[in-house]
């Protein structure tokens, strides 16, 4: 079967493997390396108090001449500039960075103001960043931000209890140009994994049956994952090499996905 290789996230042309890195979950930096050593650069800087692994091996990354080859993307729930601002230049600092990569406008659900993009965008003329996204729950409201050619990628929340953006969300971003697609919650915070969470009759998933049920999507650039530790981050990892999942295995996870969302709460 055909393994899960390095992509362009949409029209960026940055080249990001397919599986990215959260920070605030907890992994070690060597656990962070050793994705990194493995095509895992996409690394996700963004709210929590356990992010002091991600900054450390981006610092040795970079140590290693290897910034080039690191996407560093950062988010802020700042409603105001002055305050994004704020937060931009003191991640850079604490990562001994000049720039990042990628500035995510953290969790609108409906249009961000005029004023914050206006002034962020002001952020990104000043080099601080590359490259503007946007993250949040309103499926419907991605197309809509694209189409103002104000964004260049996206974070979207996908896994196979959340189908809705196959239907609301993709389908409108298709063209040749179209922004990046990041997607998390690949396992649904755990749910599932859950064995109590599991319909009669089908087995628990592997961690990555979820994250390959993700990236069997054409339409996912990145699945992001947020592993506590070694043996999280290497049962994500085996994803990469088993590839897209089959039509049978695709059925069961989607069998799964519609049971457990049907029987917990909603999120």
């Amino acid at each position: 079967m055909e393994a899960f290789t390095e992509r362009i996230l949409g029209d960026t042309g940055l080249k990001v493997g397919p599986l990215g890195m959260a920070a605030s979950y907890g992994a070690p930096v060597e656990a962070l390396e050793e994705a990194f050593d493995r095509g895992c650069n996409y690394f996700y800087f963004g709210g929590g108090r356990r992010r002091a692994a991600m900054k450390q091996a981006i610092r040795n990354l970079c140590g290693q001449g290897r910034r080039d080859k690191l996407v560093i993307a950062i988010q802020t729930y700042a409603r105001y500039g002055l305050l994004t601002g704020h937060i931009l230049k003191r991640s850079l600092r604490s990562m001994g960075l000049e720039r990042a990569d990628i500035l995510i406008l953290g969790w609108h659900n409906r249009p961000p103001s005029e004023k914050l993009v206006e002034r962020t965008l002001a952020l990104k003329k000043k080099g601080l960043f590359r490259f503007l996204g946007m993250s949040g729950h309103n499926r419907r409201l991605f197309p809509k931000m694209a189409s103002t050619g104000q964004f260049d990628l996206f974070h979207i929340r996908y896994n196979a209890a959340h189908r809705g953006a196959e239907q609301e969300t993709f389908p409108d971003l298709t063209d040749n140009d179209r922004p990046g697609i990041v997607t998390y919650t690949a396992t649904r915070w755990g749910q599932l994994l859950n064995p109590k969470k599991m319909p009669v009759g089908e087995s628990v998933p592997e961690p990555s049956d979820c994250y390959r049920f993700v990236l069997s999507n054409p339409a996912v650039d990145v699945c992001l994952c947020g592993p506590k530790d070694f043996s999280q981050m290497r049962a994500a990892l085996s994803a990469l090499e088993l590839g897209p999942l089959d039509e049978e295995d695709m059925a069961r996870m989607k069998r799964i996905g519609d049971y457990v969302h049907s029987h917990t709460r909603a999120f």
